[in-house]
């Protein structure tokens, strides 16, 4: 009774925050959500026993990922007018995806169930592993069956840091990059040096 209740608190806080995600007008808010709706997965992820899960939920996701969401949104210099604006330009494009990613799930979860993939026991429920640690377990089918799918993904990772680097680096007109010029700091006159002292009271600092 008691994990039935809990099962039935935590996914109407995870569908409630997930749904605030998307609603809410203030961006710092939505990650905000977003972070609550992490807990909550987490707190389901315990009660089916996937631990593992539910620690790099709280560690990874909402330690890393949605505080550097959070810190990205607040540092943009958001228009939220124009936010909105683009909002309701996009809208219909956004439903149109949005049956377009329904109808690929149902299609996905049809397939499932008619046998199409050969995944777990026939009842739905992942097939226990005996004598295994959740880790071990996720280890030995990540590094082993999935072993392409998980290169392939640290790959497209890797080129995604690549392009954003390439998309956000500016050269400066004059040529510069912001390196330093070690000679002309060699080279540099100390007479025209600020030199920063030790002034008394009311005097200020000697240049």
């Amino acid at each position: 009774m008691i994990q039935t209740l809990a099962f039935y608190l935590f996914a109407t806080l995870v569908i409630g925050s997930a749904v605030m995600v998307i609603m809410a007008r203030n961006p710092v808010h939505s990650v905000l959500w977003l972070i609550l709706a992490f807990f909550n997965a987490a707190g389901l992820m315990v009660m089916v026993g996937a631990e593992f899960i539910a620690a790099l939920l709280v560690i990874v996701y909402v330690g890393a990922v949605a505080v550097l969401f959070l810190f990205v949104v607040m540092m943009l210099d958001i228009d939220f007018s124009e936010m909105r604006a683009g909002f309701v330009k996009n809208f219909p494009l956004g439903i149109a995806i949005a049956l377009v990613l329904l109808a690929e799930l149902v299609l996905g979860i049809g397939a499932y169930r008619a046998g199409a993939l050969q995944l777990g026991t026939p009842s739905g429920v992942a097939a226990p592993l005996a004598d295994r640690a959740n880790i071990e377990s996720i280890g030995a089918v990540l590094y082993r069956d999935y072993l392409f799918l998980f290169e392939a993904a640290g790959v497209i990772l890797l080129v995604a840091m690549v392009g954003a680097i390439v998309l956000t680096h500016r050269q400066r007109p004059d040529g510069a990059r912001g390196q330093q010029d070690i000679g002309k700091q060699v080279r540099r006159n100390p007479d025209e040096a600020t030199v920063m002292k030790q002034p008394t009271i009311g005097k200020g600092v000697e240049l």
